[in-house]
């Protein structure tokens, strides 16, 4: 038996993207907040643009909204700097020699807010219920696991094949674990979270605010040095720079738009590191996608650099793929491989024998955005017709694989074969072509798969697995958004945890 201590230490999953990018903004880091503290108890008053629908992490899936409840639940994994996987509820985990089977070891002596026992039926309840619960966001990652068992402290799951990528898997965006016993009713853990976290929830008012207050016995409550949390809702995007001004907040997301003004008013605005990805999704069992001359277009119609330039003003990047340039799972090889040539693409159309004009088609999308419009502009100038239809029940369409044309944005996964299947594979949320998925694509992932993180072979196999996916015709992938923080400088650094926002070790001053 191998510890995963002894597997992961190889895999070197270092993600630099965004030292650019922070370079062109003020340090995170605060002298001053790192090195006071408070007189009295500490309040982080935190504005959120993506206040949770639903507080069931079941339910929520593994959006965006998974940041916030990580306030309230502890995950059986969660990630550490270099995007390794690394304990949380789960002290340690090993592998059977087969790879098809993993233990993890649940810490003994903790308990849910509830005051239910954190042990491993806990976590195969939680397992099970992401798998089975009718509105579970989840069941679609959790295909690998065939059964899981527990005695005591010990959950085992075992696998319907070899998974070295399960750990990664079951963290905060997967395995957000909540008291089996207040799962009982899903519909009222919905808005009544209970977990062992690092903060309980007091006061909750649906999709407006959560008040929160420091969990005494989370297991690394001894890090913690923040007191209470007040959550809301924010609202528009430009009173958020003065109302971190002011006190009402001091730590919030914030839009592109409002970083220039953010550093003028003297706050700390950086980029917390991250796997944003956004997409033009193509359904190839349609037309006119089902001819690859026209898919092909729309790939070289494409200019990345716009995106950048007008949605993120140069704070975002273009990307080609689903992971950023300096994650281990980027394949430099597939890097441009169809660059923006209007031309071409023009050339490409009339070989599949449209004229300008012949196509055209609704872009159904959630909300009216600029991103739309630059698509419709991007795609007009090679002679397609775009028109964008906002439609709020988008997403039932677009899931149900209804859709020619949409978009899609992710903030990707902590497991890169999640993030691959779940954008290539014949099942994929993310494929709008399900079942379609590119040839070589399954061998490919099931190599990966197959491969031991600390395995030398693993970067190879992992990049196959990418340049076998981004074959796809489902997805022409655009740019990068930034994930853009300021906060007062009152507050300390925060890890650069890929994706996550942990608040282990960060303090609070006085002022």
């Amino acid at each position: 038996m191998r510890t995963t201590a002894r597997r992961l230490r190889g895999a070197t999953l270092a993600l630099a993207v965004t030292a650019t990018l922070a370079s062109t903004l003020t340090a995170c880091g605060s002298g001053s907040g790192a090195s006071a503290a408070a007189s009295g108890p500490t309040t982080l008053k935190w504005a959120s643009s993506y206040f949770p629908t639903h507080w069931d992490p079941v339910v929520s899936g593994s959006g965006a909204q998974f940041r916030l409840l990580s306030l309230v639940y502890a995950s059986l994994t969660r990630t550490d700097e270099n995007g390794k996987a690394v304990p949380d509820l789960a002290e340690k985990w090993e592998y059977n020699t087969a790879g098809d089977q993993v233990t993890f070891h649940v810490r003994s002596g903790l308990k849910f807010s509830d005051g239910e026992p954190v042990d491993g039926t806990a976590v195969k309840a939680a397992i099970e219920r992401a798998k089975t619960q009718k509105n579970s966001a989840l069941f679609g990652d959790l295909t690998s696991i065939k059964e899981v068992t527990a005695s005591g402290q010990d959950v085992v799951v075992k696998l319907s094949q070899v998974d070295h990528q399960i750990p990664q898997l079951l963290g905060q965006r997967v395995l957000q674990v909540a008291s089996p016993k207040a799962a009982q009713d899903p519909a009222k853990l919905d808005q009544t979270p209970v977990g062992a976290g690092p903060f309980v929830v007091t006061q909750l008012v649906p999709g407006t605010k959560v008040v929160l207050k420091k969990n005494p016995d989370y297991w690394d409550a001894a890090n913690i040095h923040i007191d209470n949390v007040e959550l809301v809702s924010a609202p528009d995007a430009s009173t958020i720079v003065s109302g971190l001004q002011t006190g009402v907040y001091n730590f919030a997301d914030l839009a592109p738009a409002q970083a220039d003004a953010a550093k003028k008013a003297g706050l700390d605005v950086f980029v917390q590191p991250g796997f944003n990805a956004a997409n033009i999704s193509l359904n190839v069992n349609k037309a006119p996608f089902n001819n690859p001359k026209v898919v092909d277009a729309v790939r070289h119609a494409v200019n990345r650099k716009e995106f950048v330039d007008k949605l993120t003003f140069g704070l975002g990047e273009a990307t080609d793929q689903p992971f950023p340039e300096k994650y281990i799972a980027y394949d430099p090889a597939s890097k441009n491989r169809w660059p923006y040539d209007p031309e071409k693409a023009k050339q490409l159309l009339a070989e599949a024998g449209f004229k300008p004009g012949d196509i055209k088609l609704d872009l159904v999308i959630p909300d009216a955005t600029p991103a739309a419009e630059i698509i419709q502009s991007q795609f007009a100038a090679i002679g397609i017709t775009l028109t964008i239809k906002v439609d709020k029940n988008w997403s039932k369409p677009f899931f149900a694989k209804e859709l020619t044309v949409s978009v899609y944005g992710t903030t990707g996964r902590d497991s890169a074969v999640q993030t691959l299947t779940a954008h290539f594979g014949p099942n994929g949320p993310l494929n709008l072509s399900t079942p379609y998925q590119p040839e070589g694509f399954e061998a490919a992932v099931a190599k990966v798969r197959q491969t031991p993180l600390d395995a030398p072979e693993y970067p190879e196999a992992l990049r196959a697995a990418t340049r076998a996916g981004l074959e796809s015709r489902a997805l022409v992938f655009t740019y990068s958004a930034p994930n853009l923080l300021a906060k007062s400088k009152s507050i300390s650094a925060l890890p650069a945890n890929p994706a996550h926002i942990d608040w282990t070790g960060v303090r609070i001053s006085g002022r």
